[in-house]
């Protein structure tokens, strides 16, 4: 499961993008033509030499495949990384090469600065290329080119670790009771499935993971002979730029982190924590409006009293989907109800209703969105499972406990279940996945708190449900040159959704430390839809 946020800026709002984490796909052949510019005081363009630096080798060539078109590819420039699958082997055994896709989007201005950002994208799993419309709609390459590198696993790196079986099978899931026993016992084995698959064709499943992806970004900075550059990290790109921080300093000039997942907190227990708060945003606003408070009143108690309900007598729906040639079954019970909060706060303003209808026995808006979102192409055969389970099962579970899943589910929820308790949103299984996957743990150092005086900009939303807006102020302490910023009534990554922070977030890279956060004061909660 990933923590992807929605895609694409001001296009319509997808609830598909938002569940399934999109990349992106068509090969875009040769280089743009662009003018030159300085790359660390050479006569050259950035991304136009080959260069080795250490047991990493950049060499320009054509962009990479993508699985959606990209019209902003057409003036990239792009190449590809190679570098160790596993750096901690024996450096005279260190075993196969991997490639990484790069593509750097020139900066608009015709004098651009000289330090580039480099974007670290969400997931994990999700390829970065796929997320170059996003940073583009936001302005990101206002000032600067932005370098976006797909992380090792990822769609558009060789080799990718997707697995269709473990997608195909969430979407089949919908017919079944979501936390039941059996449904977990065939996630398993889809997951067994996907692991089986990638070692068949030689991956090092231990390879792939924020250590190796941390180091893969040091070799893309010093292969491309920049001197300093500034990281802009999304969703779980927030843990990996916050250990980049740790573990490869040098060459920083700033870091944004937006829908913040500090390495330190990442698992099912934090993520609890972030739907209580993401929900109770959401809750507040409503009772705040005065028709929405007339329309829908006690709507957090009539949530919760929905998910305690469901989970003892699922209410099943058929829905039409689009591209499926049958009707679609969905159990809607408490667990699926609480994953479809998670991802419905993207669409914040029409969850009250979609909260009533459910409790007067109509299913349908729910549904459909759910299902909508698990049958999307977006959702199948994108993300890199590899590189998911290889975070998840490394860094992640070997640090907490089922027990303590639970624990943080009761503080938060009291009422829930423990059948809805035992799966966090969005992890659904996920211990019982990491010891299919059966993978070394990380050194216990992977979960130390960044403690840094780089520049940070910390950005969260008021409404995310994915990753606790509080986790935001947290990291923020130990980063003394940071500046932490909450955008209300904006879900998980802020930047993608709030132009207010794409206000912040350029501001910010201008000039580390003086952001122009004055937007905040105008900022309005959405206009909840009031049904009949």
């Amino acid at each position: 499961m990933s923590f992807s946020p929605p895609r694409h800026r001001r296009a319509p709002r997808r609830f598909p993008a938002a569940l399934a984490g999109a990349t992106v796909g068509a090969l875009v052949a040769g280089l743009a033509a662009l003018p030159a510019r300085a790359e660390s005081g050479t006569g050259t363009s950035l991304g136009t030499v080959a260069r080795t630096a250490g047991d990493a080798r950049f060499e320009p060539g054509p962009c990479p495949r993508t699985a959606d078109p990209i019209p902003d590819l057409a003036r990239a420039r792009c190449g590809t990384l190679t570098v160790p699958e596993n750096r901690s082997r024996h450096p005279r055994h260190k075993g196969r090469k991997i490639t990484l896709a790069v593509a750097i989007i020139p900066a608009v201005a015709t004098r651009p600065a000289p330090d580039p950002i480099v974007w670290f994208a969400g997931g994990p799993g999700d390829d970065a290329v796929s997320e170059i419309p996003m940073a583009v709609a936001g302005g990101l390459n206002r000032d600067r080119d932005v370098i976006f590198m797909s992380q090792r696993g990822t769609y558009s790196a060789d080799p990718e670790l997707t697995c269709r079986n473990v997608d195909e099978f969430a979407a089949r899931s919908l017919g079944l009771v979501f936390g039941a026993p059996s449904t977990g016992r065939l996630h398993v084995q889809e997951t067994r499935k996907c692991r089986d698959q990638l070692v068949r064709r030689g991956a090092d499943l231990s390879a792939y993971n924020g250590t190796e992806s941390s180091a893969d970004y040091d070799a893309l900075r010093k292969a491309l002979g920049i001197r300093q550059w500034n990281v802009f990290g999304i969703s779980y790109g927030t843990d990996l730029a916050l250990q980049y921080m740790r573990l490869h300093p040098k060459g920083i000039r700033s870091v944004g982190i937006d829908g913040v997942l500090p390495p330190s907190l990442a698992g099912g227990a934090v993520t609890w924590k972030a739907a209580r708060e993401g929900f109770d945003g959401i809750f507040t606003a409503c009772a705040q409006q005065p028709a929405c408070n007339t329309r829908y009143p006690n709507l957090k108690a009539t949530f919760e009293r929905l998910v305690v309900d469901l989970e003892a007598k699922p209410l099943t729906t058929t829905v039409t989907v689009p591209g499926q040639p049958e009707p679609v079954k969905v159990v809607v019970d408490g667990g699926l109800l609480v994953n479809w909060l998670t991802f419905a706060s993207h669409l914040a303003a029409g969850v009250p209703r979609s909260i009533d209808e459910l409790a007067h026995g109509n299913a349908q808006r729910i549904a459909e969105q759910y299902a909508g979102g698990k049958y999307s192409p977006q959702a199948i055969g994108r993300v890199s499972h590899g590189l998911v389970f290889g975070v998840f099962c490394r860094e992640w579970t070997p640090f907490e406990s089922e027990a303590d899943v639970i624990r943080a589910g009761r503080r938060a929820f009291p009422s829930f279940p423990r059948s809805v308790l035992a799966n966090a949103p969005l992890l659904s299984w996920m211990h019982a996945d990491c010891r299919a996957w059966d993978v070394p743990p990380a050194d216990r150092s992977i979960r130390q708190r960044t403690y840094s005086d780089i520049p940070t900009l910390v950005l969260s939303g008021g409404f995310d449900a994915q990753t606790a807006p509080s986790s935001g102020p947290y990291a923020a302490r130990t980063l003394s040159r940071s500046t932490a910023v909450t955008v209300p009534y904006v879900a998980h990554v802020v930047f993608a959704d709030s132009p207010c922070a794409q206000t912040i977030t350029r501001s910010f890279f201008a000039t580390p430390g003086a952001a122009d956060t004055r937007c905040l004061a105008g900022l309005q909660p959405p206009v909840f839809e009031i049904g009949p």
